[in-house]
């Protein structure tokens, strides 16, 4: 299993506390990018959105690409899994740009997470075409093709209907071969067939071990019908480690305790209209993001070490954290968690 967490590029994850302790800053990021990798941490999936979608539009946000380029200078191994929506980058420039932040992380640690946006709103306050759903998908499906070869080749041309580069070069080629690792994850018909043609990996909302697996069991299916090697997979959970049940409790109450009034709930709104998903989100799933609890990566120490025993007998690679206050949080589960099962792998000569 590999360990992965969000960053904070928002200042938090919740919708009902104001300051969570993790503000929007290069320093608290840079700091707990370096403390992640002494404790056990393999990635960082840095998001990107312009405007703040959990703590409201007037809060800062920190852009994901410049960020990500210094990551990339005060990191050693940590891979940087950065958030690119194809509507709001060229694809040429932005396979020039990740390219460069390969090369300066020292042994290529960068990949993508592709995005195809969900938020009006914020598309037209930064002056960028809102396309509706099954459009995006196409797009991106373009956008990709032209990314994985300028990674590739040089003195190609391409022309579709969204793109056009003639005689494109671009050197130096990433340093991480055959390209960087290009991860994506949606629940649409649309989403699922772009991503089992196009992709390397796929991640998900969270849920559990169970329904994860039928995610999985149904993308490989449709990669071996497209004579497509096995994929990599990832999935979001929020994580809550501590000693007693009773804490477990009061925990979940603290943060699952919002109102409808809180500043990101329009945003909440239009991310509802913006996509498909396979099931219903409550207002418990709002306040955590990406159905985090669902994932079940709360309890004590043993109680949530077996769910992640759950996940890797699913067929999970990645977990994709998310806690507040992070630094804290995170270093709670390494302790309770990366620590114990590195420990047990390496006394049966396996990789945790």
């Amino acid at each position: 299993m590999r360990y992965g967490y969000w960053l904070p590029v928002f200042g938090g994850w919740l919708r009902n506390v104001e300051d969570e302790g993790m503000e929007a800053t290069w320093n608290y990021v840079s700091r707990l990018a370096r403390r992640s990798e002494e404790i056990g941490y393999d990635l960082t999936l840095v998001a990107e959105l312009n405007l703040n979608d959990i703590k409201g539009v007037d809060a800062p946000s920190l852009d994901a690409w410049s960020t990500a380029a210094a990551l990339a200078a005060v990191t050693e191994r940590l891979e940087l899994m950065v958030a690119v929506r194809p509507t709001f980058h060229n694809p040429a420039l932005l396979a020039k740009q990740a390219a460069n932040i390969d090369h300066i992380g020292d042994g290529g640690r960068l990949s993508l997470n592709v995005v195809s946006s969900w938020w009006e709103d914020e598309a037209k306050k930064y002056g960028v075409r809102f396309e509706r759903h099954d459009d995006r998908y196409a797009r991106t499906t373009e956008w990709l093709e032209v990314v994985d070869r300028a990674w590739r080749e040089d003195h190609f041309s391409f022309a579709g209907e969204y793109y056009r580069v003639e005689d494109m070069v671009l050197q130096p080629k990433p340093l991480t071969r055959p390209r960087p690792v290009i991860y994506a994850g949606g629940e649409s018909e649309a989403a699922k067939q772009m991503i089992s043609a196009r992709c390397d990996a796929y991640v998900m909302h969270g849920d559990e071990p169970a329904r994860v697996g039928e995610k999985i069991a149904d993308m490989e299916r449709r990669r071996a019908a497209l004579k497509l090697p096995p994929m990599k997979y990832g999935v979001a959970a929020y994580a809550i480690v501590r000693d007693s049940e009773a804490e477990v409790r009061r925990e979940i109450e603290r943060i699952t305790d919002v109102r409808e009034s809180a500043a990101g709930y329009g945003n909440y709104q239009q991310w509802l209209a913006g996509t498909k998903l396979e099931q219903r989100l409550s207002l418990e799933d709002y306040c955590v993001s990406n159905r985090g609890l669902r994932s079940g990566l709360v309890g004590t120490p043993e109680q949530v070490a077996a769910r992640v025993e759950e996940f890797e007998r699913a067929g999970i690679d990645l977990l994709l954290l998310q806690c507040s206050p992070q630094l804290e949080e995170m270093e709670r589960f390494a302790e309770a968690i990366i620590k114990p099962r590195a420990q047990s792998a390496a006394c049966c000569g396996i990789r945790s």
